[in-house]
């Protein structure tokens, strides 16, 4: 029985981005990213199937303020979808970073060796994790399909334990 959210979301479309509030949340989604359910973002950047890769927003604030961030791959190794490439330490939590592509490793954004709080301040844009040449996970999905499973986690967020 789908009963209406506590909490319903704003979504705004202008531009290149949808702008999405609730709960506290507010972030604005840029409309040509793919999106997975575990809250990464691609971004195709040039052809061959070059993507940049990245945590949404919501990753970050899940995790809290940047301590460290740790990637292994070397330039031109291959890598498989769901392998272990490295660990973002938050104040909040310690995840895992996953490959959401297969294929060829490129890099490792250099910005956040200088600053790795970029991928708190700028999550969509400069903080950026790594680059890939190759297929992202088919389960990836549009910014709608990202959404809907944003709410649906937030929903599970707001269950009484």
């Amino acid at each position: 029985m789908n009963q209406p959210l506590p909490f319903p979301p704003t979504v705004t479309e202008t531009g290149d981005e949808i702008f999405f509030r609730r709960c506290g949340l507010a972030l604005a989604l840029p409309k040509n990213f793919r999106y997975t359910a575990a809250h990464y973002w691609l971004q195709k950047i040039s052809e061959p199937d070059v993507w940049r890769v990245g945590f949404t927003k919501f990753a970050v604030r899940m995790l809290g303020d940047f301590v460290e961030v740790q990637l292994a791959p070397q330039a031109g190794e291959k890598i498989q979808l769901g392998q272990t490439l490295g660990s973002y330490e938050g104040l909040k939590a310690v995840t895992e970073i996953y490959s959401v592509a297969a294929g060829e490793f490129l890099r490792v954004n250099p910005a956040l060796a200088s600053d790795g709080d970029l991928t708190r301040t700028d999550p969509h844009g400069a903080g950026w994790l790594y680059e890939v040449r190759g297929e992202p996970d088919p389960a990836s999905l549009d910014v709608h399909g990202y959404l809907a499973r944003l709410n649906a986690t937030l929903d599970h967020l707001q269950q009484p334990s």
